[in-house]
């Protein structure tokens, strides 16, 4: 199902926001983000002055590298162009992201080590897609015959940490039933 025809407008702003997600040979993982924005017209910039239309606004990109506990081993951060020179300079910060792990409380350690003025808007947002492609990357759906039931639950026998966490994922449901037996929920 698409959206709705819109109402009549004109494009004003685009943000391109790309995630990719590495299996590395050393076991370890990484997970690497890029944002984009760009206007469709020309503006003129108090610094960067007289700016085409298209021409990149922001653009940042960063690399996560993770071990398979998604614990933080490094992070490496970029900024490509951005419209103000302090924009440059935020890098050496993000490495207090090392040793964080992706899951609960990962938006808190992302805030207290890069909030405010200690990063980049742009790059700490960016933390947030690059996080759930970390566990787009790393996990999977079980395989042929290691779904956990009550008859071999050593396979899986730990709730996953997805379960619960939307619609098609609820313990309760038909998703979890058919891929997750021993984790389901029966209600009358």
């Amino acid at each position: 199902m698409s959206l709705s025809a819109p109402a009549a407008r004109r494009h004003m702003h685009t943000r391109r926001i790309q995630c990719e997600g590495f299996e590395r040979e050393d076991g370890l993982w990484d997970i690497e983000a890029r944002i984009v924005d760009t206007k469709t017209y020309e503006v003129t910039e108090p610094y960067r002055g007289k700016r085409a239309a298209g021409m990149h606004v922001h653009d940042m990109e960063l690399r996560l590298t993770l071990d398979r506990e998604m614990v933080v081993k490094d992070i490496e951060v970029s900024t490509n162009d951005a419209p103000y020179q302090p924009c440059f300079t935020v890098a050496p910060a993000y490495k207090g992201l090392i040793g964080a792990r992706i899951g609960a409380g990962w938006r808190k350690a992302v805030n207290e080590n890069v909030g405010g003025t200690k990063g980049c808007t742009h790059l700490r947002e960016l933390l947030m897609p690059a996080a759930t492609v970390a566990f787009q990357t790393m996990g999977s759906w079980p395989k042929e015959g290691e779904v956990a039931t009550e008859g071999k639950p050593s396979q899986a026998a730990a709730k996953p940490y997805f379960l619960d966490g939307c619609k098609a994922w609820a313990s309760d449901g038909e998703v979890v039933a058919k891929l997750f037996p021993l984790h389901h929920v029966k209600t009358r």
